[in-house]
Parts: C-alpha cells; structure tokens; sequence
C-alpha cells in the first residue's frame, strides 16, 4: 500500500459521517486496510479522489516503481502517475506494472529515451 497523500489529522478535527456500505465492501476495505484501519484508509482513497479530479494530483511514482511497460490508447482522459499531467482519450500512452503488481497509466513522453 502506497502511503498516504496527506498529512494525518486528529481524529478529534474530523467531522463525524456515516455512509453505508456493503458489507463485502467493507470486509475487504478491513483486509486492504491492515493495521492502518479500514476508516484512514477510505479517507486516503476519497482524498486521492479529489486530488486526481481537482486537478491537484501529486504523482507518487518514479520510473524506479515500474518494472514493465505495455503500449496501451486511453479510452477515458487518465493522468500520468510520473507527471500527473492528463492523457486525453485516445492519444497513445503506456500502462506500467508496478513493484506492487498494479497496472498505472503513463504518458508516451514519460517513456522516451
């Protein structure tokens, strides 16, 4: 699991919220979850969300966390793991195999050379 985007918040500053969820869901966000707890972790993943969609997205790879590429056309804009800038649909691009075994998007020019 990579580690989290933003810095920890006391527990005592956060809003109380309840959401529901399927219960499968949240068996397998506690398994995910590990000793981080399943809650911090929803938090990372919806945090994540916001940065990606806002526009604030901080790459958390480098070229060293890729150990295989395979040339690939974006369906859907993407964002680029190493650069975070956007892949528009249907430009060429890459998906890299992570150390952790995940496919990631990566733009053509972060591949060259």
């Amino acid at each position: 699991m990579r580690t989290p985007t933003r810095p920890r918040t006391s527990t005592t500053e956060m809003e109380v919220t309840s959401i529901r969820l399927e219960r499968e869901l949240k068996d397998r966000l506690k398994k995910l979850s590990g000793s981080q707890g399943y809650q911090a972790l929803v938090r990372d993943i919806l945090w994540n969300y916001v940065q990606y969609k806002s526009g604030d997205y901080k790459p958390q790879f480098s070229k060293a966390d890729i150990r295989a590429s395979i040339p690939a056309t974006a369906e859907k804009e993407e964002r680029c793991v190493l650069t975070g800038k956007p892949i528009p649909p249907h430009e060429p691009m890459f998906l890299g195999l992570t150390r952790q075994g995940d496919l990631v998007p990566i733009s053509s020019d972060c591949m060259d050379g």
